[in-house]
């Protein structure tokens, strides 16, 4: 259900659940985890992470939720090795992103957004706290009091909204977001890895 491509230095990773709106599974964590471990080690310059069909992701699988995903250790796993990626990290999200779907798209470098996303963090209104890192990083790029209006005031936004809130970087229609996201690695691609490295380091 996770679907990878390598091509040369340029990774990509599309959730593909598109029947149950990509809501991710234990299994699916780990093997997006895994890809990012992965684009690390192996020295993989740029990683791209999408959704197939009309929802980038719902976030958790809510069977899986009500058994414990909800607050594995799993999806802060995912998100650190986002994090941690020494070179570019593009969430292409062509659609809806909700609950903690957050985390890997926040541990990003970029956020490509297609116009018909929505985004929302319905946490508090079942029973959870957001994963740890995920409201530094949202107070990070929107400011304190929009990451409550998200997480404790049960905002839905849209893409407009969220590019005008700096949660996402750019709008764009879904068809042109892989080739947004691939031109937006060409310069990383093409520069010596520890130039990039540095370059990101710098902007920490």
């Amino acid at each position: 259900m996770i679907r990878v491509t390598r091509e040369g230095g340029l990774w990509t990773a599309v959730i593909d659940r598109p029947e149950k709106a990509n809501s991710l599974t234990l299994e699916m964590l780990q093997d997006l985890a895994e890809f990012a471990e992965s684009a690390s080690a192996e020295g993989a310059r740029a990683l791209v992470l999408t959704g197939a069909g009309g929802v980038f992701s719902a976030g958790a699988d809510l069977e899986e939720a009500r058994a414990g995903l909800a607050t594995s250790p799993v999806w802060e796993r995912l998100s650190a090795a986002v994090a941690g990626f020494p070179g570019l990290s593009i969430a292409a999200l062509n659609g809806t992103l909700a609950g903690g779907a957050f985390g890997m798209a926040l541990a990003c470098d970029l956020r490509l957004a297609a116009p018909e996303a929505k985004f929302f963090y319905p946490v508090m209104k079942l029973g959870f706290l957001p994963q740890p890192s995920d409201p530094g990083r949202l107070a990070a790029l929107v400011g304190p009091a929009r990451a409550k209006l998200l997480l404790m005031g049960g905002a839905k936004i849209g893409a407009d909204e969220a590019l005008a809130f700096g949660l996402v970087d750019r709008v764009l229609p879904a068809d042109d977001l892989m080739d947004a996201a691939h031109t937006l690695a060409a310069d990383t691609l093409a520069a010596a890895p520890e130039h990039a490295r540095a370059i990101k380091e710098l902007c920490r």
